[in-house]
């Protein structure tokens, strides 16, 4: 449906389709830069015959922000304007229809961060790096039953509500979901910061 040839148009000269669905934030935007700033432009966008935008939006946005004089781009002569408009939202969806297999993205990523390269040109942050790479070390041995703590008989030695005084700190045995434990801890003053790692701790 698309001609071999490649045409090299300036980026300002291209429009986006009417009605893309698709957004592309700043930090994006800088990601696309850096992977064509590293790799080229290694995937031309595709246009209409109006120039406009059928493929490629975030490209183009990066090679302006790259200050690039032409972009590379195939344009696509026989579809209908249906055809047109499915295959704008077609061209982004699919891609997110694909699923990795994390345990080889983490031992590519390990290989990457063995050999000093620029692990940002992958689109990862370091976070999601990091975790990745944690889930490829064998877990601990023995059974989770080992684990579990013998039951204690003993008297209860603190209750919901409970507060303790550490020095200038405080403590309270309670939900921190519950506004009422909140209030009964902080006893009328506001916190200045919260350190919350959420689900659960992952280095950074």
């Amino acid at each position: 449906m698309a001609t071999e040839q490649i045409v090299h148009i300036p980026p300002g000269a291209l429009h986006p389709w009417a009605k893309n669905a698709r957004t592309h934030s700043r930090k994006q935007i800088r990601q696309i830069a850096n992977s064509i700033e590293r790799f080229g432009f290694t995937n031309p966008v595709l246009i209409d015959n109006d120039d406009a935008i059928l493929a490629g939006h975030g490209r183009v946005a990066a090679a302006k922000l790259l200050e690039m004089p032409t972009v590379p781009c195939v344009r696509i002569e026989t579809m209908t304007q249906a055809e047109k408009r499915a295959y704008v939202i077609a061209d982004n969806r699919l891609a997110l229809n694909a699923g990795w297999d994390e345990e080889i993205l983490a031992e590519e990523l390990k290989g990457l961060l063995d050999i000093d390269f620029d692990i940002d040109v992958t689109g990862f942050t370091i976070a999601e790096v990091d975790s990745l790479v944690e889930g490829l070390e064998p877990e601990e041995s023995g059974a989770p039953e080992d684990d579990v703590l013998p039951a204690d008989d003993g008297p209860r030695r603190c209750s919901p509500g409970d507060i303790w005084q550490l020095g200038s700190h405080r403590l309270i045995c309670g939900d921190s979901l519950d506004r009422k434990s909140v209030d009964a801890l902080m006893c009328g003053d506001r916190a200045q910061m919260v350190f919350t790692d959420p689900p659960y701790n992952v280095p950074i």
